[in-house]
């Protein structure tokens, strides 16, 4: 009855003032007598006032932002896609699309549609919404800085920082002086064209060189902690710097900007001792994500704006505020890394490519329509190769480094990206830079952005230095060795567990490698220490209670297959096992075979059915991540599709053709190391007729009986496969299984896919 009173009173209500509104409407007409009403038509017809009314709405300041957003984000996406594969930084690839979009190539090819798309009214909202972008940026770089390390470390960097600062610095106020009466804009005084140029061939991107250390597995090195500390030294000193240009260009001379310098110096007074304090004492307070309120959140986003405000209105730009505000944040690694995680999504995922894309728009690549202007742009890049990579490299060779590690250090120092292109926005903006010169400093961030990557390599390889993925002691060790490559700590404990079982008992003959890798991106530089101590805790614990000794590895990479591979193959296990779940499987055929439900539908799957292409698999039953482990690692290869794993006490291994007999070999170590009782299922004959299989089988019942027996049916009883904890196949072997269909499979245990 309820139900039926509620349905009621729901239609009433709707009826009664529906009737209400078509009261009011209709008799409202009859108040416009004598009111000039102006009809909205434009007497052209109905589907022409339509189509009218669309395009405006299409044009309309905000629809036409969030178009320039959408198509800003795809094409960013896209050529950063372009550039990881091509083993680059993404930020070059964001940098890349910038130019693609401007009038250099989709401005030159489709103006129409260039027009259209970003017309010149529109520019100051892209402009606007990208500053904030980097306002939010500076507050991130700010905070990755770990101004500790300046302290522990800064004799040697500093000397390095800064001499890769004042060698480029001169040269180009000296290329200035060369190129200043023709290229620099009319009104600009040399010292302003001078300064700046100056300064843009001294600035050294701190994030993207972070991220190439990482990536190379440089992190954990001496050479690795001394360029992180040089790069953090270069851009304290490189911002201070160019906040003073920035006053001595704004104040039209030396003089009238000590003023403004003078007001800058008492702002970072003030944010040093006087609000670093108080933003500590809250940090302590709410150390805990749990604790951080939204009025804390507040706090420190209103220090963040009040700093950026306070500099610009100084003359100093309002970057150097948002960075200043990062830079004091409270030590805390894990303050930190939740206000981090709350801005780099939005700054550098959405609010980042406007600004690669607005600076695109600004550079006419164009105008070098003569073969000297592109020797003045080969000129320009040379003087920033030679000040900025042969600066820090002779520098760090005289303070004692070798060449190999000097030359890295330059290379590294030598990367610009996306710091160099706010530095040309703030003079192009300023009218210092002209729109030829600006074009030209933009291809020479973008070159030696891109050439920190070779450079690196092929002083690797002159030195032949192979690239640092594994320690010294894994690589020489000439026991039987196993790679333990988790995900999750869970799985990690997993296959752990499995490990053990195989090399339990031999000690010292045998050691167990545990590797956690994961995505650089995800990673700051300044917690990255933390991060990979949480990470190998919960393995270690299990180390412990197993009684196994383990070497962990951690890397931090932008190719995580890959580098699985590679770490597998330089390392020359024996063995690597990894895990690949169950989720992969869920809703899909195979999972159904395999005994995993979902209620999710995979519409590929569904799609498939239903064409009659439906395949469980083409070359691998298995993920893309998991096919390119398989085919690039020469060691053997042991996936765990866990299925709820608990030990290795009863073990099931299946053999179907002579192919297989490497099998037995892991056999005979879970039955020495674990004590396992193992069934081997000769499923096609292929033991009964093979002389050196049976061989096998009866050293390992002469040297531990009754721990391996025979069956030869090919009918397995659902009992017997659900009293097994382990069921080991050949992954070809596993193929084959599956596109039988055979009725048992979804009864197996935990399967442990090995690859010879």
């Amino acid at each position: 009855m309820k139900k039926f009173r509620n349905s009621l009173f729901y239609i009433t209500v709707i009826a009664v003032f529906s009737a209400l509104i078509y009261w009011a409407l209709k008799n409202g007409k009859t108040l416009e007598e004598g009111r000039n009403v102006v009809s909205q038509a434009s007497g052209k017809g109905q589907w022409q006032d339509f189509l009218d009314s669309l395009f405006h709405n299409l044009t309309h300041p905000l629809a036409l932002l969030l178009v320039q957003i959408i198509t800003i984000l795809f094409v960013a996406r896209f050529f950063g896609w372009i550039c990881k594969k091509l083993g680059q930084p993404t930020v070059i690839g964001e940098m890349i699309a910038g130019i693609v979009l401007g009038p250099s190539l989709v401005g030159t090819f489709f103006p129409e549609y260039s027009g259209l798309l970003f017309p010149k009214e529109s520019l100051g909202n892209l402009q606007i919404l990208s500053q904030i972008g980097l306002i939010l940026f500076m507050y991130v770089v700010g905070m990755e800085l770990d101004l500790n390390v300046l302290k522990n470390k800064a004799k040697d960097a500093v000397i390095i920082s800064h001499a890769s600062i004042i060698i480029p610095f001169t040269l180009g106020l000296v290329l200035a002086y060369f190129i200043y009466e023709q290229f620099a804009p009319a009104g600009v005084e040399f010292s302003s064209f001078g300064l700046f140029l100056g300064i843009a061939m001294s600035i050294t991107a701190f994030p993207v060189l972070a991220r190439i250390v990482q990536e190379r597995g440089l992190h954990r090195t001496r050479i690795g902690a001394l360029v992180i500390t040089c790069a953090a030294a270069d851009d304290i000193t490189a911002w201070c710097i160019l906040a003073a240009v920035i006053a001595i260009v704004k104040a039209g001379s030396f003089v009238s900007s000590l003023y403004i310098i003078a007001l800058a110096v008492a702002y970072v007074f003030l944010m040093l001792w006087v609000v670093k304090p108080f933003l500590k004492r809250i940090g302590d307070l709410f150390s805990h994500k749990e604790n951080v309120t939204k009025p804390v959140i507040a706090i420190f986003f209103l220090t963040l704006l009040i700093s950026a405000y306070t500099t610009e209105v100084i003359g100093i730009h309002a970057l150097f505020g948002a960075f200043m505000a990062g830079a004091i944040m409270p030590e805390s690694m894990r303050f930190r890394s939740i206000f981090i995680e709350k801005v780099e999504d939005v700054s550098q995922v959405m609010l980042l490519p406007l600004f690669f894309v607005f600076t695109g728009l600004r550079t006419q690549i164009g105008l070098l329509n003569d073969p000297y202007l592109w020797k003045v742009c080969g000129l320009i890049i040379l003087v920033a190769v030679v000040g900025k990579f042969l600066g820090s490299a002779i520098t760090a060779r005289f303070v004692g480094q070798n060449w190999r590690d000097s030359l890295t250090i330059g290379a590294l120092m030598n990367t610009r990206g996306l710091m160099e292109l706010i530095v040309l926005n703030i003079g192009y903006d300023l009218g210092v830079l002209s729109t030829e010169i600006f074009s030209m400093m933009v291809i020479m961030a973008l070159a030696t952005t891109f050439m920190t990557g070779p450079a690196l390599d092929l002083i690797g390889y002159i030195f032949n230095r192979k690239k640092n993925y594994i320690p010294s002691e894994i690589r020489q060790a000439s026991l039987y060795k196993i790679l333990v490559s988790f995900d999750s700590p869970e799985g990690g404990k997993t296959l752990l567990r499995l490990a053990n079982a195989f090399v339990g008992k031999m000690k010292g003959n045998a050691m167990v490698t545990a590797m956690h890798i994961s995505p650089s991106s995800e990673i700051h530089t300044f917690n990255l220490q933390e991060y990979e101590d949480e990470s190998f805790r919960p393995i270690l614990a299990e180390a412990e209670n197993l009684g196994q000794k383990v070497t962990t590895l951690f890397k931090a990479t932008t190719d995580m297959d890959s580098d699985i591979a590679t770490v597998a193959n330089k390392g020359e296990f024996d063995l690597v096992l990894i895990d690949i779940g169950q989720s992969i499987f869920e809703g899909t055929l195979l999972g159904k075979i395999l005994g995993f439900t979902t209620r999710i539908i995979n519409p590929e799957s569904l799609l498939n059915t239903f064409t009659g292409k439906e395949k469980l698999f083409e070359n691998s039953p298995f993920d893309d991540k998991t096919q390119h482990i398989l085919s690039k690692t020469e060691s053997p290869v042991g996936i765990l599709v866990d299925k709820g794993f608990s030990g290795t006490d009863k073990v099931f291994i299946t053999i179907f053709d002579e192919s297989d007999a490497f099998l037995i070999d892991l056999a005979q170590k879970l039955i020495v190391n674990a004590g396992s009782q193992v069934t081997v299922l000769d499923a096609d004959g292929s033991v009964k007729n093979n002389a050196e299989i049976k061989e096998s089988i009866r050293s390992i019942e002469h040297t531990v009986p009754n721990h391996i027996q025979l069956l030869n049916q090919k009918k397995l009883e659902k009992e017997f496969l659900q009293s097994q904890d382990l069921m080991i196949i050949s992954v070809d072997s596993w193929k084959k299984l599956v596109e039988s269909r055979s009725p048992w499979l979804n009864n197996t245990p935990s399967l442990l896919l090995v690859k010879k």
